[in-house]
């Protein structure tokens, strides 16, 4: 992957702090300057590609982001209905574990936000991510989730990939 450049960096920052100035709707002096320091922790924590996103992509990606958003929605929902059910009902047997899983993400931009919808998945933690990028989770019912981890994962990349890459 190409390493960023400051061009790259001041796109970011900018982008960051005007958003934060639409959202706060505050346009005085000591908001700009914390707005500017969220914007440069975000940038350095992010860390740009030099690659600009072509304006011919945009379209396509927020309509996978919307998609994405909406999947993962339904995700946390219906396992959080799970969740709730073994936690509820004292006859289903907790089977705890840790599933690794494949991650076929290229950046670690994709690996942290694969990791994440796992992660805010109810009965689902991601403990460790490994060099190739295989994901460590703990999982409340390692079975049932052992069933539906490569179809999820599998979904949930693509939708990734469309997003970002």
């Amino acid at each position: 992957m190409n390493q960023p450049n400051l061009l790259a960096y001041l796109r970011l920052i900018a982008l960051c702090l005007v958003l934060y100035l639409a959202v706060t709707a505050n346009l005085e002096p000591a908001n700009w300057v914390i707005g500017l320091l969220i914007s440069l922790a975000i940038t350095f924590i992010v860390r740009p590609t030099s690659e600009p996103m072509s304006l011919r992509r945009l379209p396509s990606a927020l309509l996978n982001l919307a998609v994405y958003v909406v999947w993962l929605s339904v995700d946390i929902i219906r396992n959080g209905i799970r969740v709730a059910r073994i936690v509820l009902d004292p006859k289903l047997p907790i089977k705890p574990g840790i599933l690794a899983i494949k991650s076929e993400m290229r950046t670690e931009l994709g690996r942290a936000l694969n990791a994440h919808a796992i992660t805010v998945t109810p009965g689902e933690q991601v403990v460790e991510i490994g060099d190739d990028g295989t994901l460590y989770t703990h999982c409340l019912d390692v079975e049932a989730s052992a069933a539906g981890a490569e179809e999820a994962q599998r979904k949930r990349q693509a939708m990734l990939k469309a997003i970002f890459e």
